[in-house]
């Protein structure tokens, strides 16, 4: 590494996690930079949320190596844990509990002085728009507020990295917009951030890089644009039951495509290619569309269902 180059805020290496004879994750690599958000993506079952868990000390490695801020997990747990913001993906608030207490009583876990806590709580609050509610039991908030409150827990102790599994999940429109607006504002501000997801427009909108995980392997890796470009190009056409005529067209043309259900659908670097094969077989019903990260994913995890 170049003397100039900042060592990655975090390594994975060849890590592997077994329970019994079911290797939950296989092999997975990768690595974060300081002030970067990383994003690891795969459908459910592929070993996103327990490389997560691997990641911060919460399970033990069957294989492998996890190193954060240049130390080993296994060895400098609590130096790095207390470095660490964390946000699960299940609600782990304490109901008995207000909201300032929630985020007071975490904080004197790592040992910060009442009045320090007292006055990262009061802007933490502000800062996710919550301080109206700080003397309400959290019971008592909506699945947005509760999700931002959890955000604002795993920010107390002022973390290096913060790790978000899921953060959005389950969320309505307003609340998933307004917790992305504060992710931008800590991705402004230099946070380095691990994102895990299933929401392919969040992913697309707040990594600079990410993997997609698959059978607890890595099947892709790169920034969003590039793996779009690498994997389907810059076009989609979809097609509901094409005639024979059409298909035969895509065939001769050699381009990329694959059906889902009674959707055909055709990948092509080449807008004008894929407006010529729509305007003479489907004009009326060929969908002409950018290419997503969601199509990436779904070409690389399959269209069928998991559970």
């Amino acid at each position: 590494m170049d003397a100039a180059t900042p060592p990655p805020v975090l390594e994975v290496t060849a890590v592997r996690k077994d329970y019994g004879p079911v290797a939950a994750v296989a092999d997975v690599s990768f690595s974060v930079s300081r002030g970067e958000c990383f994003g690891l993506l795969g459908p459910n079952g592929a070993g996103k949320t327990t490389t997560i868990r691997l990641i911060y000390g919460f399970s033990p490695l069957s294989a492998g190596a996890v190193r954060v801020f240049g130390e080993d997990i296994v060895t400098a747990f609590r130096r790095i844990r207390a470095r660490l913001g964390v946000c699960q993906q299940g609600n782990t608030l304490d109901p008995d509990l207000t909201v300032l207490e929630n985020l007071l009583v975490f904080a004197g876990y790592f040992r910060i002085p009442r009045r320090e806590a007292q006055a990262r709580a009061e802007e933490l609050l502000r800062f996710f728009a919550l301080e109206a509610r700080k003397r309400f039991q959290y019971e008592e908030l909506s699945g947005g507020m509760a999700r931002r409150l959890m955000l604002a827990r795993a920010l107390i102790n002022r973390p290096d990295l913060l790790i978000l599994d899921e953060p959005t999940t389950g969320l309505d429109p307003q609340s998933r917009n307004t917790l992305w607006d504060r992710l931008l504002d800590l991705k402004r501000q230099g946070l380095t951030i691990l994102l895990t997801t299933h929401a392919m427009e969040e992913a697309e909108r707040f990594c600079d890089r990410l993997c997609i995980v698959d059978g607890g392997r890595v099947t892709a890796a790169g920034t969003p644009r590039g793996l779009i470009e690498a994997h389907v190009g810059r076009h989609v056409l979809e097609v509901e039951a094409p005639e024979p005529a059409f298909l035969e067209a895509v065939t001769r043309g050699g381009l990329p495509s694959e059906r889902s259900g009674r959707r055909f659908i055709v990948y092509g670097r080449d807008r004008a290619e894929l407006v010529a094969l729509r305007d003479r077989f489907c004009p009326e019903y060929g969908l002409l569309r950018p290419a997503s990260l969601e199509d990436v994913f779904l070409r690389l995890t399959g269209r069928e269902l998991r559970e």
